[in-house]
């Protein structure tokens, strides 16, 4: 078979030749160092025989300096965040409120102790209620860098308005209990934050490097190379993972029907996504007409990350992502939706995707520092990316060669069948059945969503019939995904991405979601029910844009209502 033979032929001895230069230089994204390192992976992938761009780019980029935090007459050690605001000169000072999850307190004008690691829902949620301060507690003893911005790419007039007001920092778990429990016994604790952030506009670097097939449609495959600290498994596997895929497909380019376009972005960690997203941005026309798939890349090859059983997938993708990890990983996938993480900045143009991190640690030996990446602890099976990642911990003893290759494995896998399979493999009957379920699932009263299910049952049975030539069929099947992705991973807008926060599945559903449980004939109810109605036409009408593609592009089977 000719995917085992190019798994035969990676090398682990070159992925970790990559990874120990990868490890000589931390990577924030617009400094010299990054750009350095750039044109380490530029060398490599033209002598491959890539063509390469080193594009450059406006992006605003937040990276965090030093930070302290004094509490009455004692300090206690912090990091603090990208996009956290800078503390006032001398040092910002506040009232301390400790804040359980789900609870409520009156936080204007104080400073906020939050549970968990930094994130950006706890900083837009203490914005809006006018805190001066946050201060979050680390689920171990290890303290997370992170950007807390909610906005996904650099800010517009618009967006800029959520970016974080407050002053934020994080402690140890130890610290942090012990600030929680003064609190609890009565204790009136004020305390200073200082911390210095500079934020503002900087050029950063995206690097292409591609390899054409006979048209120019072709297969994205990226991962970020900027880093917290020097980043080696975050995301320094993943790159040399990149490279050696790279590098073991080219070697049978001839057999290739569609070309291959690696992107190695900055803004990841410091612009929430901004090199990404200043790509779809800039690159609309182009991705919405040829990017067939784009298959994305973290954090592979970690030792003790031996659970495969989370990776995530679209549900058009669910079957190739399956097969990949079964048949070289050796474990079944739960099917898991992508989560509102990564670079998937390219559900607006309506690319299907797959992956983000690959192997996790197993539940219950690590604690999961990366769930609010991952999609929360419901029905996971493993336990995150390991207690290093965002650390200056993570170093180049952190990967495991063996799990590296079997990594390595999973992508060749997908990225061949993505480039030389003849007919596309996006299973649109798989996503038409799960939109049905998930229309089982709601609850909105009196009003009808039968037009919704009807459409998809007539998705599903067309899709699972399709047959005909595979150009037709394939260009039918992009049309579809233009159709389907982004009311499957969007709230509306095809051009601009919504925040980077938790989202539904099929978030236009949500206005019918929120009919459940509304008093009828209220004006809540009312209000509602117009949102709900247009939320149905807009799945009605994608739904049926996804039907006639399918009808123009296949062969009608017999009873067709086409």
């Amino acid at each position: 078979m000719i995917v085992d033979d190019l798994c035969g032929t990676l090398s682990a001895d070159a992925m970790m030749g990559d990874l120990a230069e990868f490890a000589k230089r931390v990577k924030l994204s617009g400094t010299a160092e990054e750009l350095e390192s750039f044109e380490f992976i530029q060398a490599r992938m033209k002598a491959m025989g890539f063509s390469t761009k080193l594009l450059s780019h406006d992006a605003y980029i937040s990276l965090p300096g030093a930070a302290s935090l004094g509490v009455g007459n004692e300090q206690i050690g912090c990091i603090t965040h990208s996009f956290s605001k800078p503390s006032a000169p001398g040092g910002t000072r506040g009232k301390l409120v400790y804040l359980p999850q789900g609870g409520t307190a009156d936080v204007a004008g104080k400073i906020v102790v939050f549970d968990g690691i930094a994130n950006p829902a706890a900083s837009l949620r203490a914005t809006q209620a006018g805190a001066i301060g946050q201060i979050h507690v680390s689920p171990h003893e290890h303290k997370h860098e992170m950007c807390i911005s909610p906005v996904w790419g650099s800010p517009t007039p618009e967006t800029a308005a959520r970016l974080p007001q407050t002053v934020v920092v994080s402690v140890t778990l130890a610290d942090g209990t012990r600030l929680k429990q003064r609190l609890a016994n009565g204790e009136e604790l004020e305390a200073n934050i200082q911390a210095e952030v500079d934020t503002g506009w900087r050029k950063t670097p995206i690097l292409v490097a591609e390899i054409a097939g006979p048209d120019d449609k072709f297969v994205m495959f990226s991962g970020h190379h900027d880093t917290w600290h020097l980043g080696v498994m975050d995301n320094g596997s993943a790159n040399a993972t990149m490279m050696d895929v790279a590098r073991v497909v080219a070697a049978r380019r001839g057999e290739w029907r569609r070309g291959l376009r690696l992107c190695f972005w900055s803004g990841h960690s410091h612009g929430r996504y901004s090199g990404s997203t200043w790509y779809a941005d800039s690159h609309w026309d182009e991705l919405n007409r040829n990017c067939i798939a784009h298959v994305n890349i973290d954090s592979t090859g970690a030792k003790g990350a031996t659970v495969l059983a989370d990776a995530l997938t679209s549900s058009e993708l669910r079957a190739l992502g399956r097969e990949a990890i079964a048949e070289q990983g050796g474990q079944d996938i739960d099917g898991r939706r992508m989560s509102r993480a990564g670079d998937q900045s390219f559900w607006g143009v309506g690319i299907p995707s797959m992956f983000m991190g690959m192997g996790e640690q197993p539940a219950g030996e690590s604690l999961d520092v990366t769930a609010s990446v991952l999609g929360g602890h419901s029905g996971r099976k493993g336990a995150g990316f390991g207690w290093w990642w965002h650390t200056p911990d993570d170093t180049l003893d952190k990967i495991d060669p063996v799990l590296l290759i079997r990594d390595a494995k999973i992508y060749v896998h997908t990225v061949w069948r993505l480039l030389t399979d003849a007919v596309l493999p996006l299973d649109y009957a798989a996503w038409a059945q799960d939109f049905l379920a998930e229309l089982d699932r709601l609850k909105p009263g009196s009003f009808d969503i039968s037009p919704l299910r009807e459409r998809a049952t007539r998705l599903r049975d067309a899709a699972a019939t399709l047959t005909g030539d595979p150009a037709a069929v394939n260009q039918a099947l992009m049309q579809v995904s233009r159709a389907l992705v982004p009311i499957d991973y969007t709230s509306g807008d095809r051009f601009a991405p919504d925040p980077a926060l938790g989202q539904s599945a099929y978030p236009p559903l949500d206005a019918i979601r929120a009919l459940s449980g509304l008093e009828a004939d209220s004006d809540a109810e009312k209000f509602t029910t117009v949102a709900a109605l247009r939320a149905r036409n807009r799945i009605a009408h994608a739904l049926d844009a996804a039907i006639s593609a399918l009808a123009a592009g296949g062969t009608r089977p017999a009873g067709s209502p086409w």
